[in-house]
């Protein structure tokens, strides 16, 4: 599942503004622009925030906006404790603020303190009950406090109020696949991935196809992220199973050395390419990919099972 978060301009993501943003202007000076600015990157946001900040020009919602992405650029680089103190003086300066109780309610459930990240988000909906980000974010805080019902119920609303909002897609397909409802989590999975393709949704909709057996479809999608995304170990790993459950060991044996090119921690890949290596008769690759999964996992018991078998070949 994933949280977003909001700036003071525009909600991330979102097609829906909130009432009366503060924005940047043309004749703005430039350290608001980069605090306000969408595609700032966190470090940058922190430092052009804190200069609005300390030049003590900026008052009311304008002030309140600077302290709330600043948070915002905080969360990101996940300074939690000095996020959560800019999210309260956002909040101080502008109580009627919904991005920012959205944006703290992010901060408390990053820190996993759940409850405080509810009244947020609900705070933030009796203030702008059409604001989808914080539905979207209410319903992972259901989903992680394990009540499926809620969740679905709160993300089936964040799509009602923004029907583009395509990460709401994405969790609610994780909702329904951990309610087992396939139909429905590929229905949301494709969704997301017409809205915004990217390298979740695949490995999501994939790991859907997988578990009902329709593994030429898992297979392209891991395909699929593994190509959008090629030092990303996750797409090519995934694929890497499914050609062994197929049958096709040396294009296993291919996307495992890619998958471990780019996670060489990764307990399942070391074991499962001992796997493939043992079907094409390398038994001595087999046995040191074994004897690494086994520094990695020493209680992993297919690797010692495979490796007692294989004698400890060398």
């Amino acid at each position: 599942m994933r949280i977003l978060a909001c700036l003071t301009a525009v909600l991330l993501g979102a097609a829906l503004t909130l009432p009366d943003p503060p924005q940047a202007a043309a004749g703005d000076d430039p350290s608001w622009q980069t605090c306000v600015g969408l595609t700032t990157a966190p470090g940058d946001r922190v430092a052009a925030c804190t200069t609005v900040i300390d030049g003590k020009t900026e008052t009311g919602k304008r002030l309140a906006g600077a302290y709330c992405n600043r948070g915002h650029g905080l969360t990101e680089k996940r300074e939690l404790d000095a996020a959560l103190a800019d999210l309260n003086e956002a909040i101080k300066l502008d109580p009627a603020y919904a991005c920012a109780y959205t944006n703290r309610g992010r901060v408390y459930a990053f820190k996993r303190d759940l409850d405080h990240a509810i009244a947020d988000y609900e705070e933030a909906i009796r203030i702008d009950p059409a604001f989808a980000l914080a539905y979207n974010n209410r319903g992972d805080a259901w989903l992680n406090k394990g009540d499926l019902d809620r969740a679905l119920a709160d993300l089936s609303l964040a799509i009602k109020y923004n029907p583009q909002l395509a990460t709401a897609y994405g969790n609610r397909g994780f909702v329904y696949y951990r309610k087992r409802d396939a139909a429905h989590a590929i229905a949301d999975f494709t969704t997301e991935i017409k809205l915004e393709p990217n390298v979740l949704a695949y490995i999501n909709r994939g790991n859907v196809y997988r578990d009902t057996e329709q593994l030429d479809r898992a297979a392209a999608d891991y395909g699929e992220a593994a190509r959008i995304a090629p030092t990303d170990a996750r797409g090519w790993r995934n694929r890497g199973m499914i050609r062994l459950f197929q049958g096709d060991n040396k294009g296993g044996l291919a996307d495992y050395d890619k998958a471990l090119q780019y996670d060489p921690n990764d307990v399942y890949s070391w074991n499962n390419r001992g796997q493939a290596k043992l079907r094409l008769g390398d038994k001595k690759g087999a046995a040191a990919d074994f004897r690494k999964a086994l520094e990695l996992q020493p209680d992993l018991q297919s690797a010692k099972g495979a490796l007692a078998r294989l004698g400890g070949a060398r």
